[in-house]
């Protein structure tokens, strides 16, 4: 059996559980990242363990600072709820059933002014490390442990090769790709794993491609400056 430095002691983090605390606040962040900035409002479905046993290791409060953009190594995290009110944001959490998911699964809704809402699912899965398992309802798999490109497009011919044109124009190595859709002709999700950071514009041109709904940058070992 493979085991990193990780599995072992776990991960850099406030609070006391790995999976619990230090995996929901990440999971929580890559979600906010995938949905966008400006939400007014963020709800959480805790199903399974997080429902039952999250409380006493503070995960709810985890998700919130997660969702508002502090790390889980960040002592700010203990104040969550005083900063999302500093914020304006409004936050709910609730038991949820969610079928066929690991224990330590959560359902993120972002609402915003506009009345648009997007949905986030994933789980802790352990030693702080996450995995997005749905994205407005369409199965994704994206564990955020290197720099990844997360596009929302029309499903088009051509669409994998005006991506892969631009990253190329950006001298970024492809190391993975997964395309889902789950009507043929809709709209399908694009999950892009690179060998090195991805500049920021990158995201603002691939949105200039035609048929692109929405393209998302995460640079997980890289802080944003708050």
């Amino acid at each position: 059996m493979d085991l990193s430095i990780f599995d072992i002691v776990g991960p850099v983090m406030v609070g006391p559980s790995s999976s619990h605390t230090a995996g929901t606040a990440k999971l929580a962040r890559i979600a906010a990242q995938i949905a966008g900035k400006n939400f007014i409002e963020v709800s959480f479905g805790l199903h399974g363990s997080l429902a039952k046993t999250g409380q006493g290791h503070g995960t709810p409060k985890a998700l919130l600072a997660g969702a508002i953009g502090i790390y889980e190594d960040d002592e700010k995290l203990r104040d969550a709820y005083l900063y999302a009110k500093a914020k304006n944001i409004k936050y709910s959490f609730y038991e949820a059933e969610l079928d066929d998911c690991h224990e330590n699964t959560v359902l993120i809704t972002f609402k915003y002014k506009n009345g648009k809402e997007r949905n986030i699912q994933g789980s802790s899965i352990g030693g702080g490390r996450i995995v997005i398992t749905k994205i407005d309802g369409t199965d994704t798999n994206i564990s955020a442990e290197c720099p990844t490109i997360m596009l929302t497009h029309k499903d088009i011919p051509g669409m994998v090769s005006e991506i892969s044109r631009v990253l190329t124009e950006s001298n970024i190595n492809i190391g993975i790709m997964r395309v889902s859709r789950k009507i043929k002709g809709d709209k399908a999700t694009t999950v892009i794993e690179t060998d090195s950071v991805i500049p920021e514009d990158v995201a603002s041109r691939l949105e200039r491609i035609s048929g692109i709904i929405n393209a998302c940058v995460i640079n997980p070992a890289y802080k944003e400056v708050q």
